[in-house]
C-alpha cells in the first residue's frame, strides 16, 4: 500500500466517529450506526452503547462484530470509488469498576463532549473493540487486507500530522 493510501485510510478511520456497526442477531446480521472513539492503549476503539439497544444485547450474547466506516458520498461521480474500511473484531465490557474505565470514560469523552450525560445512564456500558483485522478499499479496484498493527502505526502518524 503507497503512503498516499495510507494516509487516506488513517484520515477515514480516525478523523471520523461514526460508522456502522455490525452484529449477529439471532444468527442473522444487524448493522447500525454507533460513535466510536481511539481506545486509551491505541490498539483499538471504544463504542458507548444502550443496553437497549438490540446491537448491545447481540454483542453480550456474542462478542465478534464490524465496523465499517466509509467517506461521504456527496451524490455525485461513482460510490464505488469512495474509500471504505471495515474492521473486524471483537468487544469485551470496560467494567465501571475497573481501573481503566475512568481513563476510557475520559478519552470517550474528550473526542465526544456530548456523549457525557450519557455516562450518567445505568443502561449503557462502555465497550473496547479489538480489531483483528481491517479490509480497506480505497477505491475501484484498489483493496487490502491489513493488520491491526498496520492501523496502530497508522494512528500515531495521523496523530503527529494532525
Amino acid at each position: 500500500m503507497e503512503s498516499t493510501e495510507e494516509q487516506r485510510l488513517a484520515q477515514l478511520v480516525f478523523g471520523n466517529r461514526w460508522g456502522a456497526l455490525a452484529t449477529a442477531d439471532r444468527n442473522r446480521p444487524l448493522a447500525s450506526y454507533v460513535a466510536y472513539v481511539a481506545d486509551v492503549d491505541g490498539d483499538g476503539f471504544m463504542i458507548h452503547v444502550s443496553r437497549l439497544a438490540r446491537h448491545t444485547a447481540n454483542l453480550l450474547a456474542n462478542p465478534q462484530a464490524s465496523l465499517t466506516i466509509s467517506e461521504a458520498d456527496s451524490g455525485e461521480g461513482d460510490p464505488q470509488t469512495l474509500a471504505r474500511v471495515t474492521l473486524q473484531g471483537s468487544v469485551t465490557e470496560i467494567a465501571r469498576d475497573s481501573a481503566a474505565y475512568g481513563a476510557s470514560q475520559a478519552a470517550y469523552i474528550k473526542a465526544l463532549p456530548d456523549a457525557q450525560q450519557l455516562f450518567g445512564f445505568a443502561d449503557f456500558i462502555l465497550f473496547r473493540f479489538t480489531i483483528e483485522q481491517v479490509r480497506f478499499v480505497a477505491g475501484f479496484g484498489k483493496s487490502f487486507t491489513l493488520s491491526s498493527k498496520t492501523l496502530q502505526r497508522l494512528r500515531g502518524d495521523y496523530e503527529i500530522t494532525s
